[in-house]
């Protein structure tokens, strides 16, 4: 259960809320409630999943058994490593946004995130002996931040219309919901990688359905409330201005302003430096692995002598994630992470009900009627159509990865290794 609090709390609530306020209003809590029960739904899925195949091959596995195309598990497998990518990218833009305001005016925007991925990489080189304690403490430094932020905020409740949203209609439009709900969604993601470490936990069939449930419940209900004290304290047209300052600093300069500004923004930046970490680490492990089967070139699986670290791979992985971050904003980032998410999630479910369906299929501890990961099918691919509707750079990033894993899978296709389907 923590570890699944700790991947999700991060950047994405921290480096988004201010974003999500800007473009819906007051009314920016309906968007977390929406991209909640998105989460909920394919979470059960991922639940039942986890019970049934308790593997670290996660999603690419489960969609390999259900509809035995190695294209297709590749591209669901690198979809989801792309996502890492792009999350990196968010949070160095965040990052840099949030130690902007500290630094001398002249120095841009770029330089502060290349300074930022350099050292990351440098860290990632060196060595991650100490990373699982890292995360311990950022994850208890990010948690505990927000739990300040609803008990000095929450004097404030009630203050201001929670139906009001940035348009002039005085309805709120349905459009406008889901494209914020989009966005919303990446402060969710993260559940997903608890799949992927079942294998390591002590009776995995019965305990990591529950941990996942329990997990996204309590992030959900802590982001809904930290959503509406939001825009209780801060005007949602100043929360969703960035020259302002980063949203969680603006709203304890308000709501408790004897506290030193430097506070918060020291824990908004452990928050985002946190996730950009755990992301590298993981994408340039995966990469070192997916060489070492012949699914991605062979130099990415080089490792150092002396520090025993895929050095080729953690470079190669902070060029492309500056690159990333340099072509697009934060909410652009963000929200091409949520599409390629949204839609491996939607493979997944409705994988799930082709599993739940097959005659011999083994049963897990956890199982779910198919009308709920069929609902999760639906509302991705909802969600995904809002977004595209909304146009931006987000859809063109999304499907600019997406051919990108193709044409790779075209020309490492011969040396991709039959995997055995077994338990």
């Amino acid at each position: 259960m923590l570890y699944g609090i700790g991947d999700m709390v991060g950047a994405g609530i921290y480096g988004t809320i201010g974003t999500i306020a800007g473009q819906l209003g007051n009314a920016v809590w309906i968007s977390f409630l929406v991209a909640m029960v998105a989460a909920l739904l394919t979470g059960l899925s991922y639940a039942s999943l986890a019970s049934r195949h308790p593997r670290a091959a996660g999603a690419a596995y489960v969609v390999h058994r259900a509809y035995g195309r190695p294209f297709v598990s590749y591209l669901i497998g690198m979809a989801v490593a792309a996502s890492g990518l792009t999350s990196m990218a968010t949070a160095s833009n965040a990052f840099a946004l949030a130690l902007k305001p500290s630094l001398p005016a002249a120095l841009p925007l770029a330089a502060i995130i290349l300074l930022f991925l350099t050292a990351l990489a440098l860290i990632n080189f060196i060595g991650i002996r100490e990373s699982i304690w890292a995360n311990a403490i950022c994850t208890l430094v990010e948690v505990a931040g927000l739990v300040f932020v609803l008990i000095v905020g929450a004097r404030f409740w009630g203050s201001v219309d929670y139906l009001e949203t940035s348009t002039a209609t005085a309805s709120i439009p349905p459009g406008l919901v889901l494209s914020g709900a989009v966005l919303a969604f990446f402060a969710f993601i993260g559940f997903e990688d608890m799949l992927n470490v079942a294998e390591e936990v002590k009776d995995p069939v019965r305990t990591m359905p529950r941990a996942m449930v329990a997990a996204l419940v309590t992030v959900a209900l802590l982001y809904v409330a930290i959503a509406i004290t939001a825009v209780s304290v801060v005007p949602f047209r100043e929360l969703g201005d960035p020259t302002r300052g980063a949203p969680f600093v603006q709203i304890t300069g308000r709501a408790a302003p004897w506290l030193p500004p430097q506070v918060f923004q020291i824990i908004t930046l452990f928050a985002v430096a946190n996730t950009a970490l755990i992301n590298f680490i993981m994408a340039s492990r995966l990469a070192y692995g997916l060489s070492r089967q012949g699914l991605l070139p062979a130099p990415l699986g080089a490792v150092h002598p002396r520090r025993q670290t895929p050095h080729i791979a953690i470079g190669c992985i902070a060029v492309l994630v500056a690159l990333l971050a340099l072509s697009a904003d934060l909410a652009q980032l963000a929200a091409a992470t949520s599409l390629l998410l949204l839609g491996s999630f939607c493979v997944v479910n409705i994988a799930l009900v082709v599993l739940q369906h097959r005659k011999g299929e083994p049963r897990g501890g956890f199982e779910i009627p198919s009308i709920i990961p069929i609902l999760g099918a639906l509302i991705s691919v909802v969600l995904i159509a809002a977004r595209l509707q909304t146009g931006g750079r987000a859809p063109w990033i999304a499907a600019g990865v997406v051919v990108a894993i193709a044409l790779l899978y075209r020309l490492l296709r011969p040396r991709i290794p039959p995997k055995p389907d077994v338990e």
